[in-house]
């Protein structure tokens, strides 16, 4: 092979499209680093501080209602329902004493109610109470209760047994569901406590029930309803 091959060959590009190591002459060449223009630099660092700028404002924009709508309370919303005031107004209506139980700051009411039941013919007292423990508990008394409405109003559920509460035994309607009601046939009404709550809030409310319910005149049972006649008060609706 002649000195011109040779020297053809050590000049072409490897096979494998590497290229030959760098020589002495390569290694020694200085890093060329890019110089920013001190107007292009300037034009950077107003852009971002025209960014920062932009942002305060709109925190400072959004910090005054942020400020005038406080986090809600633990507690909850809790509607202003006056039990005993709007049992009074429904107590000619009804023919008899709505019950008003008295359940001091445990029991929140979210509801109370006269329905005149002219689509089942059973005129009815309702209040809605929140548990101590956010379950809801409801109540309904009448004096026209028949089997068919007390069914209803169990949510089809069987009689499991009795539960003693105020020195009574109530009727025990209870369902796989967790749902559970209580029903008592006193002092010329039917008063049914139905919703999900532990028996023993059922209980703790069924005998402030008993207490109200004795503190007022037993329903005569002469006196008789006036279904088109209707009192309410305005409340959350039930849920």
């Amino acid at each position: 092979m002649s000195d011109t091959q040779d020297k053809a060959m050590a000049a072409a590009p490897l096979n494998d499209g590497s290229s030959a190591a760098p020589g002495p002459d390569d290694a020694s060449q200085p890093i060329v680093k890019p110089v920013i223009p001190a107007k292009a630099a300037k034009r950077a660092n107003a852009s971002v501080i025209g960014m920062l700028i932009a942002l305060l404002l709109c925190v400072l924009a959004f910090l005054p209602i942020v400020l005038m709508n406080p986090a809600p309370k633990s507690n909850g919303y809790r509607p202003n329902v006056n039990v005993a005031a709007t049992a009074t107004n429904a107590k000619d209506v009804a023919g008899f004493t709505p019950v008003a139980p008295d359940t001091g700051d445990t029991f929140s009411p979210n509801y109370a109610r006269w329905v005149s039941g002219t689509g089942d013919g059973v005129p009815t007292w309702e209040v809605g109470y929140l548990t101590p423990k956010q379950a809801f508990i409801g109540i309904v008394q009448t004096r026209k209760a028949n089997p068919t409405w007390i069914f209803q109003q169990t949510g089809s559920a069987p009689v499991t047994g009795t539960r003693n509460a105020g020195g009574h035994d109530w009727e025990l309607h209870d369902t796989a569901k967790g749902n559970r009601s209580m029903v008592l046939n006193y002092r010329g009404t039917t008063i049914i406590l139905s919703g999900g709550a532990g028996l023993d809030e059922f209980s703790t409310l069924a005998t402030a029930v008993v207490k109200a319910v004795d503190a007022a005149p037993a329903a005569s049972p002469d006196e008789t309803t006036k279904p088109g006649e209707t009192v309410s008060q305005p409340a959350t609706s039930k849920p």
